[in-house]
């Protein structure tokens, strides 16, 4: 009788450690290649200078690189006066159809071999509330090159005075990576603004040869 309820017992636990095992290979592995899209705008005022609003629109990309804890980012994004700064902000001449009144230009951005943490406490929360983010993701930062229509930026100069940059990449329940926000530090601030810069997540691919396994709103 005593084998008879030990045998029922091992084989209840294989059971279990067989559903297990299945749960964890169903598991999708962690994506390593991320890009997307940037779009937002910088406040109308930054360090209480009346400078914008902005338009911001770009794309991204991010690599985290293995078990390293390292990752690699860079972003190429343009910038041009919004409608509100040329009707009621710094230029206030509607009248004017000049394009050159927005002064669009470029900004090239680039990170390498930045931290990657998965505590993101520190990454910005969403405002006002929507729908919640059920994946924290990661939180990568560190030093940023940045350009300006190609050359050193006023605020970057090269390699010698680099801004940090705090990128978070998290998402919800249907799309486990879905949002990217950017957070400048000094110097750049004072172009960009201290907030959140927001975009969308394109595509997560496991490796540079996945296919199928990724998140793409192409249609």
């Amino acid at each position: 009788m005593k084998s008879k309820s030990l045998w029922w017992m091992l084989s209840a636990v294989a059971v279990v450690v067989l559903a297990v095992g299945i749960r964890t290979l169903a598991q999708a592995p962690m994506p390593t290649h991320f890009s997307g899209l940037v779009n937002d705008y910088t406040p109308e005022t930054i360090n209480g200078k009346l400078v914008g609003p902005w338009v911001m629109n770009g794309t991204w990309s991010l690599d985290l690189k293995g078990r390293s804890g390292l990752a690699d980012f860079s972003a190429a994004m343009n910038m041009e006066l919004s409608d509100y700064a040329v009707v009621n902000g710094v230029v206030k001449n509607v009248d004017d159809p000049d394009p050159q009144v927005r002064i669009a230009h470029t900004h090239h951005i680039t990170m390498k071999d930045a931290t990657v943490s998965y505590a993101t406490g520190l990454c910005p929360s969403y405002f006002p509330p929507g729908p919640a983010i059920t994946n924290p993701g990661f939180m990568v930062t560190g030093p940023a090159t940045i350009t300006g229509n190609g050359a050193p930026a006023p605020f970057s100069k090269g390699d010698t005075v680099l801004s940090t940059l705090q990128v978070c990449v998290n998402g919800g329940s249907d799309v486990p990576f879905s949002n990217v926000t950017l957070v400048f530090g000094a110097p750049a601030n004072t172009h960009f603004g201290s907030q959140a810069i927001h975009g969308v997540v394109r595509k997560s691919k496991v490796s540079d040869f996945d296919d199928d396994h990724h998140h793409d709103d192409r249609r």
